[in-house]
């Protein structure tokens, strides 16, 4: 254990390190100059389109989500990158960034066994992101894609974790309950940190830490918890930790009273798959 903490220390201190600057490869970085437009108020639309229409992997992602049911209900095809962004938001389009960042934290996994891991936290992520945007709008009526954003990076410590294993031999071997959550969130604070995840989003993911879900349902916090827990991928690092995350949905289809959280999931269930599928492309 003494040496389970001592790897983590320096996990945590490599990553507080960072200060924002993490070191990515070229999509990733691609992606961070998009989000540092997004922070300038005087950044064009025309300049995104720009900076995206660069990164193809970011475009791609733009126009896919664009042309899904959750962005265009008119059927009509889009496939100009700068109509895309001003379909989508710009809200939208830090999700989608962020999004590119993460999958390139998961493309640093250096073996098979680590890669699978890091394949299958990724399929749970995409479930709870959307999933989060979905019961944002309709259940605990928070800004839905500040839901979309939390749900992509509510992980992201544990794809640190992954990509560094290689270095930090045992860190993924035998029992994690007794450390992970620890190094969950000691790791995850450091990473959202360097990604400069605001502090509404980095609050509403200490709840999901804590793991108390208010009934009726209301914040941001419980938005991402009860995302999480009806993902119908589970967390590979809960599965090694001997956790599982799943609850019955009988009970909160009980506490929303009149209409239950199934038949919310049924209505929405296209929108969930349009965005699960952006997410994969």
């Amino acid at each position: 254990m003494k040496k389970m903490d001592e790897m983590l220390a320096r996990l945590e201190a490599e990553a507080d390190a960072a200060k924002g600057e993490m070191v990515f490869g070229t999509h990733a970085e691609m992606a961070v100059r998009v989000r540092r437009a997004l922070d300038d108020p005087n950044c064009s639309l025309d300049e995104l389109a720009k900076l995206v229409r660069a990164e193809p992997l970011l475009a791609a992602r733009v126009v896919a989500m664009a042309n899904s049911v959750v962005y265009n209900r008119s059927g009509r095809v889009i496939t100009d990158i700068r109509h895309a962004v001003s379909s989508i938001g710009f809200k939208t389009l830090n999700s989608l960034a962020v999004a590119v960042i993460v999958r390139q934290i998961e493309a640093m996994a250096k073996d098979d066994a680590q890669r699978a891991v890091a394949g299958r936290l990724w399929e749970h992520t995409a479930e709870v992101a959307s999933l989060a945007y979905v019961l944002a709008r309709r259940v605990t009526h928070q800004d839905a894609d500040t839901a979309f954003f939390a749900g992509i990076v509510h992980e992201v410590g544990g794809f640190y974790l992954i990509s560094r294993a290689a270095s930090f031999p045992g860190l993924l071997d035998g029992p994690l309950l007794g450390w992970y959550r620890s190094g969950e969130i000691r790791v995850g604070r450091a990473v959202l940190k360097a990604l400069s995840v605001p502090q509404d989003v980095v609050d509403a993911i200490d709840v999901m830490w804590k793991g108390y879900l208010s009934m009726p349902p209301e914040t941001l916090g419980d938005t991402l918890l009860l995302a999480r827990q009806l993902a119908p991928i589970d967390s590979p690092l809960n599965e090694l930790a001997g956790e599982g995350c799943g609850m019955d949905r009988g009970e909160i289809d009980l506490a929303l009273g009149e209409e239950t959280l199934s038949g919310i999931l049924e209505e929405s269930a296209t929108e969930v798959a349009a965005l699960t599928a952006v997410l994969h492309s």
